[in-house]
Order: C-alpha cells, then structure tokens, then sequence
C-alpha cells in the first residue's frame, strides 16, 4: 500500500474503510486489518450461508417442481384414461340407446296391431252379440181360452214366445256341406281328412273339415196385455192445466162406459204427460180393456171438437232366459277343394251324395247336402230340439 497516496474514501456493502492515518504505528495499523479482516470473514461467512441458505430452497424448489410436474402428468394420464372412458360408455350408452330406441319402435308397432286386432275381435263380437234381424211377423191362431177360478184376482192376458234364431254359415265356390243321420259317420270322415271322390269320369282330391259356427241367440219373450189399463196418445195440445186434461181425459172415457155396447167404464186413475201427449187410463172394472182389443182410434170431445185419439191395451214386455250358444253341428262336414267341371251344379252335388252315401267309401246316409259351384250361399243352421 502506497502511504504517500491521498488518503481515499471506499464504500463496500454498508463498511466505510478509510485510509488509515499516516502518524499512526504499524501496529495500529495491523488491528485495523485485522478487524477489516474479521468484519470480511464474517460477512463472507454470512453470504455462504445465504449461499447455502439459497442452494436448499433452490434445491427444495426443483423437488417441488419435480413432484408438481410428476403430479400433473398423472392428472394428465387420469384425465386421457377418463376421457377414453367416458367416450368408450359414451359409445356403450348410444348403442344401448340406438337398440331401445329400435325396441321401442318395434313395440309400438305391436302394440298397434294388437289394437287393430282387438278392434276388429271387439267389432267381430260385438257384430256377433247383436240381434240384427226383427222378429218375424206370424198370424196367430186362438185356440182355446183356459178357464178362470171365481176367486182368481189375474185379469191380464199373457203371453210366451220362446226365440231361438238361425246361425248362418258362409258357403263359397267349390264347397259342399253334408249332414249325415249317422254323427259317427262324419267324424269318421273328418279323421280321414282327404278323400279321392270320382265325379263324371274325373277324380277329385277333396278335403273334409270341421267347421265353426257363429254364436246362436235364444230368449223367451214375455208379455203380460193388462185387463184394466190402456195407452192413450194423440192427445191434444191445448192451453188448459194438466189437471183439467186429466178430469175430461176421466170423464171422455168415463161417458163412454154407459148402454149400447160403448166401451169405457168406471174410471181409477188418469196420468197424463202433457210433453208426449199420452196418458195411462186405469178403469175399475176387470175385463175393460178387451172392449178396446181391434179399436185404433178412439173419439175425445172437449170444447165442442172432436179428436182421434190412438187407444191400445197397455202391454209389459219382458225378455228373460236370454243366452249366447255356441253352434255346434257334429253331423256335418265341410268339403274343399272340388274341382270345376263343366257338369250342372245338381248333378256334381248328385256324384258327391252318392259317394259319400257308400259304406265302402266310409260313409253313410245323407240327410242334407249343399254344393256351391258358383259364387257364395248362407246355409243357416238351427237348434236341434
């Protein structure tokens, strides 16, 4: 160190060295160094121990970022395994979907057929339970009168009419139906199934078949003719209260019970219904009602005119026993199969009743036969009493 120099100020991290006084001694001077020294020592000990200080949080920071960087290509390994299996049950899903979509499809279609099918068995029977035909109009004949007790009280007509109706049964071209006397001899020929029958000169291969037969209606009707009561209708519309309508309905009919064979008589009980214009007459007298039997129109005076009133014994109708059968014709075959040939219609049913009458041929005696060559015939079958 030149200590002819002027003395120089120096700044190092916060130390002010100044350049030591030329009149001091060297030893002085040496404990000065020496504490410099010292204060250099420890702030060189200082910054490796910051140093080393640093080094480990460097090093825990690279630990750190190495366990981050681990930890996040897990996460990225979890998040491609998840993504490869929600896309994998995505797949699984849309095709269990695409299949109950299709199944779905499919049951709806069913279920429209099913309601097609139970509309039609709904139409089919309810075509079947309905009595679509009227009751034919037959004369009846009186054939005796049954004698009546003094102290029978039953002054009313009766009657029972028992209604069993024909079941018909559709017969189309080239079939025939035989009734055989003999029920074993049918289903003998049924068992059989087919049959070689030989019409002019030909053979023919036909089939024998059971049949089934639409339901059958039977009911017993009954209706009771009163004695004493009567329907009126046609009656007037005038404007007078009901209950003066009924006094001159009373006394019209009343009147009209006197001499010279009048019909009428001793009045019970008048109801009227203004809204329909008819009226129920009661009379007293049992019988009286017979005396209006063939009698359609009936006068009313009231208010100095005339009318015709339509008059007819009160009836009670009732329909009792009624019940659905099911036809059941065990003598009867059903034939198909016939072929065309250029004979009449009687003459091939004619070939076919000889064939089938013959005991070689496993047949019997015939009772009916129908054979349709041409078009379609109802054959109506009815209770075997």
């Amino acid at each position: 160190m030149d200590l002819t120099s002027p003395p120089l100020s120096l700044k190092d991290n916060g130390f002010s060295m100044v350049t030591p006084d030329p009149c001091s001694t060297p030893e002085d001077e040496m404990e000065g160094l020496k504490e410099e020294l010292k204060k250099w020592k420890e702030r060189v000990e200082k910054a490796e121990k910051t140093k080393a200080d640093l080094l480990c949080c460097k090093l825990n920071a690279d630990e750190e970022c190495t366990r981050a960087e681990e930890e996040l290509i897990k996460l990225k390994d979890l998040q491609e395994k998840q993504q490869k299996s929600f896309i994998m049950s995505r797949d699984i899903h849309e095709q269990e979907l695409c299949g109950l979509n299709q199944e779905i499809f499919k049951l709806e279609r069913e279920i429209e057929k099913l309601k097609k099918d139970l509309a039609e068995c709904s139409s089919t029977l309810s075509r079947d339970t309905q009595i679509k035909k009227k009751v034919a109009e037959m004369k009846m004949k009186f054939t005796y009168m049954e004698e009546v007790k003094d102290d029978c009280s039953d002054v009313n007509t009766h009657c029972l009419f028992g209604v069993s109706t024909k079941i018909p049964f559709r017969l189309n071209q080239n079939q025939a139906l035989l009734t055989f006397e003999d029920e074993e001899v049918a289903q003998r020929l049924i068992k059989m199934g087919k049959h070689t029958v030989k019409v002019d000169n030909k053979t023919a291969d036909v089939t024998v078949k059971p049949f089934t037969l639409q339901m059958g209606i039977k009911f017993e009707l009954h209706i009771t003719i009163s004695g004493k009561t009567i329907n009126v209708s046609g009656v007037p519309e005038l404007s007078i209260p009901e209950d003066w309508m009924r006094d001159k309905l009373e006394l019209n009919f009343y009147k009209s019970g006197g001499g010279g064979g009048r019909r009428g008589g001793e009045v019970e009980t008048v109801s009227y219904d203004k809204q329909s214009r008819t009226a129920l007459i009661t009379f007293l007298k049992p019988g009286a009602t017979n005396s209006f039997v063939g009698c359609t129109k009936y006068p009313f005076l009231v208010n100095g005119k005339c009318y015709r009133l339509s008059v007819s014994p009160a009836t009670d109708v009732r329909l009792q026993k009624f019940q659905l059968y099911c036809g059941v014709s065990k003598k009867t075959i059903l034939l198909r199969g016939i072929q065309e040939m250029d004979d009449d219609e009687e003459s091939i049913q004619d070939m076919i009743e000889i064939h089938f009458q013959k005991p070689s041929n496993s047949g019997g005696e015939i009772e009916k036969i129908k054979y349709v060559s041409k078009g379609v015939t109802w054959v109506c079958f009815e209770e075997d009493v």
